[in-house]
């Protein structure tokens, strides 16, 4: 009964957070309520009984990732509307390409792994966390490998979109040079 109680106010929280979130249109108001919307993922976790996987997703999505976030969006004007230029259809097309087939491989990964038995198998009184690192070591390797190539991937491209126009400081221009600024940006982006 409790379980059920848990299930159902985390799932109404959770998916209230996430539609504010997406919803909003401030900056910090969208990276609060992702953040408690990542911390209401992890009750899930807790009341399955996958304690390391909570702990985790507390650490590492809401602590880690969240603090990433807030620190990207500090080189952003989220004042200014964004323009998207398009690029070359032909690198757009490859690189999805690329990607649907990194998670076709993410995947199929377990169901090749099936016949990938441990080395040192598990002991009756082994932990969560022992058993997680055990078969994420072992029949997981692939999918972990392939998931942690796609973030460095994210990281160095997340790199080169913040490098852009670094020199200018948005904070300390007048506005003579900030409508100066919008007028060449629109002179690049015809």
């Amino acid at each position: 009964m409790f379980e059920a109680i848990a299930f159902y106010l985390f799932a109404f929280l959770t998916i209230a957070m996430f539609y504010i979130a997406v919803s909003t249109s401030q900056a910090l108001y969208a990276l609060s309520a992702l953040a408690a919307g990542m911390i209401f993922i992890s009750a899930f976790f807790f009341i399955l009984g996958a304690d390391f996987l909570g702990a985790v997703q507390i650490v590492v999505y809401s602590g880690a990732v969240m603090a990433l976030y807030a620190f990207g969006m500090m080189f952003f004007d989220t004042t200014r509307e964004v323009k998207e230029k398009q690029g070359n259809k032909a690198i757009i097309i490859g690189l999805s390409s690329l990607a649907a087939l990194m998670v076709v491989v993410i995947v199929a990964a377990p169901i090749v792994g099936n016949n990938i038995e441990a080395l040192y198998p598990m002991t009756e009184g082994a932990g969560n966390t022992q058993e997680v690192g055990m078969v994420l070591f072992t029949k997981y390797l692939v999918p972990f490998e392939v998931a942690a190539v796609m973030l460095l991937v994210a990281m160095i491209a997340g790199i080169v979109l913040a490098g852009k126009k670094m020199d200018l400081s948005l904070t300390l221009m007048s506005d003579s040079e900030l409508m100066i600024m919008k007028e060449e940006d629109k002179k690049v982006n015809l």
